[in-house]
């Protein structure tokens, strides 16, 4: 029997003031899966994922967390249950990397107990976790940007919720470190049964580390499934004005899309 969807997004219409960023958009995101979110620049990927996490209130429609409405669960509640980590996050001035990642506890404490051996232990399984053990004592402010990058991942690990939302984790990372920061995502997936949704731009990573894609175009869903039904030539011609080809992997065996040239609107 298939397990009900982690995040369900239902008829949401969602907006900046006066622009509207998506109408009557249905998303499910797949209870213990890695999902991609896709789509050419301000299609709304970000904004979508806001949503989820209640960052953003939708003008109409609602978000589902394992079947509850996200806007009538207490903040303390909502943050136990699922993690955000924005595309730019910017620390106070002079905090250490373990004062940050400890922030992460948060959720977890009460007013009587605002530090435990368990906050203690979790803050240190999130900097193993993410590579940042020895920069615990520094300040974030003197960190390069890829080190910061991974000082904010860990901190969302501290939270220890089941559901995690990155936006874009793999900024101001080299090639290798941005694998070794999908391979940490896909560890969360398959060894802690995390459901992990990830905004990515780069589209052979996606079909390689995703269970599932959804992809946005116009602020509506373009397609969703698993990457080999997704990724196309139509697709990528027809969202990304992109020509290529898609072959198979040959070390993988997922989609690997082999750009040609960006599609001549003027013959298109």
């Amino acid at each position: 029997m298939t397990s009900p969807p982690a995040l369900e997004a239902a008829r949401l219409t969602l907006a900046y003031e006066s622009r509207q960023v998506a109408h009557d958009l249905d998303v499910s995101i797949p209870d213990g899966a890695v999902t991609v979110i896709l789509g050419p620049n301000a299609c709304g990927k970000s904004t979508l994922l806001r949503a989820l996490a209640r960052l953003l209130r939708p003008r109409t429609g609602q978000v589902l967390l394992h079947g509850q409405d996200v806007q009538r669960l207490a903040p303390k509640e909502l943050a136990r249950r699922l993690g955000l980590l924005p595309q730019s996050s910017v620390a106070p001035a002079g905090i250490t990397v373990a004062d940050l990642v400890g922030r992460g506890r948060f959720p977890h404490q009460r007013m009587l107990q605002q530090w435990s051996h368990e906050d203690e232990a979790a803050v240190a399984r999130a900097l193993a976790a993410t590579g940042v053990a020895e920069l615990a004592d520094r300040t974030v402010e003197e960190l390069s940007g890829g080190q910061r990058q991974r000082v904010w991942i860990a901190l969302i690990l501290a939270q220890e919720t089941p559901v995690l939302l990155l936006d874009e984790p793999t900024t101001y990372l080299d090639i290798s470190h941005q694998l070794e920061v999908l391979e940490l995502c896909r560890r969360l997936n398959r060894d802690q049964g995390r459901t992990v949704v990830l905004v990515l731009h780069d589209l052979n990573q996606a079909a390689r580390y995703a269970d599932h894609l959804v992809v946005l175009h116009d602020g509506a869903v373009a397609a969703t499934g698993a990457p080999h039904t997704v990724l196309t030539e139509q697709l990528l011609h027809d969202v990304f004005r992109l020509k290529a080809r898609v072959v198979t992997d040959p070390v993988f065996g997922t989609p690997l899309v082999i750009p040609i040239a960006a599609r001549n609107t003027a013959a298109a």
